[in-house]
């Protein structure tokens, strides 16, 4: 009543309530109630009660502006209403005022209104950085390496951003579609800014060629960074092929990596075209002179020296005859997952993960988070490793992507005039044609690839040769054709202290039932030790039922960082981390905070569901 800016609604106007003399004393006590844990739930729940009790938000369904404070849940929407309106205006100034407001809002701790407001973040975060870049593209835009520097030292940025982004927007449940306009603004956006970028890096690589003049290919990457380690015998080294690592998200890996172990990071020039048979191909010893591309009975047949390296089978007896007993070969996710034993023979070791590429191809919507699997499985195999006695571990990857949410019905790119027998991934046609409006056709000896073909056809632009593409590689973008190439020394692993630092788990003040499936929990660190004050805790959530079976995943946001899932907090410090429930499950499960690499457990809290029908 007091916060309302015009009368209350007649049906309830004749409520009774304190007169306009008690406002800063019902305030303040309001405020204090919401701000003290031991409170906060029973007032949440009070609220609730009263808000259905008396109707409110169907009484106050007109009116579009309830104030500034928040007394009630059903207020959330007219803050809502107010940034998805600056998003609508482009008045960047109008959301980060209502986040501000935001932030410390009682109705944060529900899991739904959480992730709401944690979308609105990562959409304006995405919004800021593309107008920041697009305002200083101009002045890196005057050579190939120049741009290339500003992609590698900022300009990558916007793709985290855009990929969070997409990693929040699938993990939201919003089926009235209120937000829908937020990422249709955004997304817009981002596709602008990158369309400028292609079309400048397409104009630069048609003079100077590919891979860039001066930079390291990954044609180059076995003999520069593997080959010298095993010209001593005796040294065991892992090679780590993964699949799809696009450049931002290798630099994600080398900070979780840089935890444990000292990490160089490299920028390599993927191959043409951008497939996994012909990047995998170009990481084996001997590529920079001997890969070539030819016309198979199925399409395009990468050769090494003459020998077909289309498939694992075919790569991995190419390392198998060079090698011999040094060589071992293994899944990453069997490697962790197992009790590997490796004869005493072996030093090079080679392990592969797919994971990114065969999920995002065959799901693109929701695989965005089995990147954090991913990463969390290459963390895990180090410390493996290093016990099993390797010293240094490289890993590469075969090439990147570009996420094409954004896509329209429209979004296509039509092929040019010509003979084109292959055509990779709809992003990259080898035979004979002509360039036009919408494609740059060039030379195969201009681009780096040797073999039969005589030319090599692209789309100008990210519309790929087929519509409906939400995820795609190929093709020749910054996005899909710079790589990260990462050395490790591996260093012996961390241990868990358990006992330097407290960790803390808790629902609703102690509460053992959720009633939602996006439950949010608090955590708080704290330690005894004032040596350890200033020293970050990482955690990694796990919500498992009593066979141990995942149901439910800490959502992206927030703390949780999103190519991750880890939190990282010092002591002192607290969070909020909402959890996302399995839809089909119902029953006991237990939440645990976990050390990332060594699965000590530091803290847990038991819980059961207890959903309204």
């Amino acid at each position: 009543a007091f916060d309302l800016p015009g009368a209350l609604p007649v049906a309830l106007a004749s409520i009774p309530h304190a007169p306009i003399e008690a406002r800063l004393l019902v305030e303040d006590l309001c405020d204090d109630l919401r701000n003290d844990r031991r409170m906060r739930g029973r007032y949440i729940e009070k609220a609730e009660e009263i808000e259905k009790e008396l109707e409110l938000a169907i009484h106050c369904a007109g009116i579009a502006d309830l104030g500034e404070r928040d007394t009630f849940p059903f207020e959330e929407r007219t803050f809502l209403t107010r940034a998805i309106a600056g998003f609508e205006n482009n008045d960047p100034d109008a959301i980060r005022g209502v986040l501000a407001r935001r932030r410390g809002s009682v109705w944060a701790s529900r899991g739904e209104n959480r992730e709401q407001w944690d979308l609105v973040q990562a959409a304006l975060a995405l919004l800021e950085s593309c107008d920041t870049h697009e305002a200083q593209l101009a002045a890196h835009l005057r050579s190939l390496d120049a741009l290339i520097d500003f992609y590698t030292s900022s300009l990558r940025d916007v793709d985290r951003l855009h990929r969070e982004l997409e990693q929040s927007a699938s993990a939201y449940l919003d089926p009235d579609g209120v937000l829908s306009e937020v990422l249709t603004v955004v997304r817009t956006r981002y596709r602008r800014l990158m369309e400028q970028v292609q079309g400048r890096f397409l104009t630069l690589v048609e003079s100077a060629g590919w891979p860039a003049p001066g930079r390291l290919a990954n044609t180059e990457v076995f003999d520069k960074f593997v080959k010298p380690r095993l010209a001593e015998s005796g040294k065991r080294t892992a090679y780590l092929l993964v699949d799809a690592l696009r450049y931002e998200l290798g630099l994600e890996l080398e900070k979780l990596l840089a935890e444990d172990h000292p990490v160089e990071r490299h920028l390599a020039c993927a191959q043409l075209p951008t497939i996994t048979p012909v990047g995998m191909a170009s990481l084996l010893p001997g590529a920079s002179s001997g890969l070539s591309l030819e016309q198979g009975t199925g399409g395009l047949a990468p050769q090494l020296e003459g020998q077909p390296v289309t498939n694992v089978s075919q790569r991995m007896d190419v390392l198998r005859k060079t090698y011999g007993d040094r060589f071992h070969e293994q899944l990453l996710g069997d490697f962790v997952r197992g009790k590997p034993k490796l004869a005493e023979t072996v030093e090079l070791l080679v392990l592969r993960s797919t994971e990114i590429d065969s999920h995002l191809e065959a799901n693109p919507e929701t695989a965005l988070s089995v990147i954090p699997q991913t990463l969390k499985l290459l963390r895990a195999a180090l410390p493996k490793l290093r016990t099993l006695g390797f010293t240094e571990a490289v890993l590469v990857t075969d090439h990147g992507f570009f996420l094409n949410v954004q896509a329209s019905a429209g979004d296509v790119c039509q092929k040019p005039a010509g003979t084109w027998p292959v055509n990779a991934h709809e992003r990259f046609l080898l035979g004979d044609g002509a360039s036009d409006s919408n494609n740059l056709v060039l030379p195969t000896a201009k681009l780096g690839i040797r073999g039969t073909f005589t030319q090599a056809a692209l789309p100008r632009s990210f519309a790929p040769y087929r519509a409906g593409l939400l995820y795609f590689h190929g093709g020749l973008s910054l996005q899909e054709a710079l790589v990260p190439v990462l050395t490790v020394k591996l260093a012996a692993a961390p241990k868990a202290n358990a006992s330097a630092v407290q960790v803390a788990l808790s629902y609703k003040g102690g509460s053992t039932r959720i009633t939602t499936r996006r439950p949010v929990l608090d955590l708080t660190i704290s330690s005894a030790d004032m040596f350890a004050q200033d020293s970050p805790v990482e955690i990694q959530i796990e919500v498992q039922d009593s066979k141990a079976n995942i149901v439910g995943d800490p959502a992206p946001g927030g703390a949780v960082n999103p190519a991750t899932r880890i939190i990282t907090l010092r002591p002192g410090e607290s969070c909020q981390v909402s959890l996302k429930m399995t839809m089909d499950f119902e029953g006991k499960f237990i939440v645990k905070a976990l050390h990332p690499v060594t699965n000590a457990t530091f803290a847990t809290v038991h819980l059961e569901t207890d959903y309204a029908v």
